[in-house]
């Protein structure tokens, strides 16, 4: 790690008979990839990012740049990092496996590359939601509500860890109620409102009754509620994992979804700026990888939830 000290004024001063340099501290630069600024999950990321680092270090200073769930466009925002002599990579990766080279390169250059919301392979630290009991507790409520009984859906989304680990704590909770039916399990909706009301309406033509829908995040959820609104298709009730604030309208309002697993995207990304911070200074965290618990927001709680957009 490149540690410049540039002259103070005091180095000026040496004609008055001072002739002392003074080294004076760099700013802390951060640089941060996130999925799409256009989210306010991610709007809340940069704000969590941020209060921390000035916490740590009044200098700190974080350019947050959107990848647009771009592969590519991630790796040449890293390279820009790098080359803008940035000492740490707060990272949300759109590939976690693929951009593994790009954070070979991050670590060559002598940066601190902190993962957080999904595990990105190479990171020195991670934070984020316990997604497995996510979607635990998303579908023991659907679970509890059906009374261990009915045809479930599952509506999956992109491959990263997250939402691998959803599915997975789902499908755990369901495996104990025989009498619940998985009728599909492997749709990808893209985590996007369009691609949720897209596959729930494919769904809803192949099945003449669904009794209950697992969506891995907000925004499919409220997709597949459109769809079902579409058709006249009342007798089902979802779930899904975020706690967006578009969820909380849906569940004070007459929608099919009646809860979601709450992330919390500000302290994660404060947790994995604090842990990458640690790294920074040479002192490794006891745990490298940081989970954080999720809460189940229903109808009867919400209006006592402190979402996304409150004040910290």
């Amino acid at each position: 790690m490149k540690f410049a000290h540039r002259l103070g004024t005091a180095a000026i001063a040496a004609g008055i008979g001072l002739g002392t340099h003074i080294a004076v501290a760099e700013p802390l630069n951060v640089g941060m990839s996130v999925g799409s600024l256009g989210n306010p999950f991610f709007v809340a990321t940069v704000k969590g990012a941020e209060a921390e680092l000035k916490t740590l270090d009044p200098t700190a200073r974080v350019t947050a740049v959107s990848a647009d769930y771009d592969l590519n466009k991630q790796a040449t925002e890293i390279e820009n990092f790098i080359a803008a002599g940035d000492r740490m990579v707060l990272l949300n990766a759109v590939d976690p496996m693929a951009i593994a080279p790009t954070i070979a390169k991050a670590h060559a250059a002598g940066m601190i590359v902190a993962a957080f919301d999904v595990s990105a392979k190479g990171a020195d630290v991670t934070a984020q939601t316990n997604n497995v009991k996510a979607g635990e507790i998303a579908c023991q409520y659907l679970a509890d509500r059906l009374g261990g009984k009915g045809d479930i859906v599952i509506i999956n989304g992109p491959q990263v860890s997250a939402v691998v680990d959803r599915v997975n704590g789902c499908k755990s909770v369901l495996a104990k109620h025989p009498a619940m039916k998985v009728l599909s399990d492997n749709l990808d909706a893209k985590g996007s409102r369009d691609g949720g009301l897209a596959m729930m309406q494919g769904l809803l033509t192949r099945f003449a009754h669904i009794d209950g829908v697992f969506a891995i995040n907000d925004p499919t959820a409220i997709g597949a509620d459109l769809a079902a609104k579409q058709l006249h298709r009342d007798e089902m009730i979802i779930t899904s994992v975020d706690g967006a604030p578009d969820i909380e309208v849906a569940l004070k309002s007459s929608t099919r979804i009646v809860a979601s697993a709450s992330q919390d995207p500000y302290m994660m990304a404060a947790t994995a700026a604090r842990l990458g911070y640690e790294t920074l200074q040479g002192k490794k965290p006891a745990q490298p990888v940081v989970l954080l618990d999720p809460q189940l927001i229903t109808r009867d709680n919400v209006a006592q939830y402190k979402g996304w957009q409150a004040p910290r």
